[in-house]
């Protein structure tokens, strides 16, 4: 019988080693405000990578990096991928739900860092760069708004191992795989806006993996070897 045998937990800190911006809205415009915002938690006001971010971005980079994708670039439904990170239900009728899921990511506060005191604005720096007319030199300043380098956040992603009972070390397996290869490509590539220009170079540390059997006793098995292993290159600073 199909059904839910393992979830196994990810959990570490993102470590941002160039200035990061993912969008929010801009609801500071005006005159010498800023062109574009971050997207914080509307009631704590801290910034955050949203999961769809990270897990979006794992997507494309692991279908192009293997030709996956459909024709035009469009997000492709290659059973290599879609194992992982799930189908429509419009797809066929193998269709089924994602296997991973990846939370917020939030930043992480330290009181006593008195580094925050530096920053332009809450938990963020402005940063003003210029567009150059090619013709007159007339220069244009637009102004965006990034988390600083050095800054950490708190990461949790999950995969629910959901087959046959005789192939659960195979799926997980598979798909332990797959995300660690996910998680390098990303951090071999950016997160966010302005990537080409230096922006959101990120690094995944102190990574250490939990594992919940059901059914079972809801107790948790920290950092069994055979699947730990996958994320070894994401555990230390």
């Amino acid at each position: 019988m199909i059904q839910l045998r393992k979830k196994i937990f990810i959990q570490g800190e993102i470590k941002l080693l160039t200035g990061t911006m993912i969008g929010g809205t801009n609801n500071q415009m005006g005159i010498g405000g800023l062109d574009k915002s971050i997207i914080r938690d509307p009631l704590t006001q801290l910034p955050i990578i949203p999961g769809s971010s990270l897990k979006g971005k794992m997507r494309a980079l692991l279908e192009l990096s293997k030709g996956k994708y459909k024709s035009g670039g469009d997000v492709g439904n290659d059973p290599a991928i879609t194992c992982l990170f799930g189908t429509s239900a419009a797809e066929n009728e193998n269709s089924h739900a994602s296997r991973l899921i990846v939370r917020d990511a939030k930043l992480i506060v330290d009181e006593n860092d008195k580094r925050w005191d530096n920053t332009d604005l809450l938990y963020s720096e402005a940063k003003t760069e210029v567009v150059i007319n090619r013709l007159t030199s007339k220069a244009t300043p637009r102004t965006n708004e990034r988390v600083p380098a050095g800054a950490k956040f708190n990461y949790e992603m999950i995969i629910n191992i959901v087959c046959e009972e005789q192939n659960v070390k195979e799926e997980e397996e598979k798909l332990c795989k797959l995300l660690a290869e996910g998680i390098k490509l990303l951090e071999e590539d950016y997160i966010g806006a302005n990537g080409s220009r230096g922006y959101g170079q990120i690094k995944f540390i102190n990574t250490k993996i939990k594992v919940k059997n059901y059914p079972g006793n809801n107790s948790f098995e920290d950092d069994p070897s055979e699947i730990s292993e996958h994320f070894d290159d994401f555990k230390n600073e």
